[in-house]
């Protein structure tokens, strides 16, 4: 009787944790790619860069049950400021949204704040690293939460928005990317 109860214990063990890893977040994007170099698309319009600055397409699956909206932020953490480079900073993204099209960081949409980027710029700023630079790396991440909304505005700065947003994440995943020149 007690092998039973091990090998039904060890059967329900394994439903559970593939339960629980079917749970995490997943992200996904048409236009850039895991440990893949940006495209001229991503890349910013000055700073003696010469791109698109068009963010990228995303779209994610497996947020947890509880989430209530979510965020979406770029970050470089390889940018010699000692602090890295915030380029693209949304919020208040409802619950119901698994994806953004190709450029949405670059006009406003309704109810969902794109804040200021360390470029000083609202919505989507682009890779720009220094010449002669390692390649940067440039981490796509959404975040999924447990509110509604963050009780910030568009002024709020990254570091800020940063904040809040991992004070409230359930769940979140990554695309990171590298650029130089």
């Amino acid at each position: 009787m007690s092998k039973k109860i091990i090998a039904l214990s060890v059967i329900a063990s394994i439903f559970s944790f593939a339960n629980f890893a079917q749970a995490k977040m997943a992200l996904k994007s048409q236009t850039i790619a895991e440990n893949k170099v940006l495209k001229n698309d991503q890349v910013f319009s000055g700073f003696g860069c010469t791109g698109k600055n068009i963010s990228p397409q995303l779209s994610w699956s497996g947020a947890p049950a509880a989430t209530k909206s979510y965020a979406i932020m770029a970050y470089d953490p390889d940018a010699p400021t000692g602090s890295g480079w915030w380029h693209w900073v949304a919020f208040n993204i409802p619950r119901d949204t698994n994806s953004v099209a190709e450029n949405f960081g670059a006009s406003d949409h309704d109810g969902i704040i794109q804040s200021r980027t360390d470029f000083g710029t609202y919505g989507f700023g682009g890779a720009c690293p220094p010449v002669g630079d390692k390649a940067h790396r440039y981490k796509f991440t959404v975040y999924a939460l447990k509110v509604e909304k963050l009780p910030l505005d568009k002024d709020a700065s990254a570091a800020m928005v940063g904040y809040m947003v991992r004070a409230n994440a359930l769940d979140s995943a990554t695309i990171t990317a590298k650029y130089g020149r």
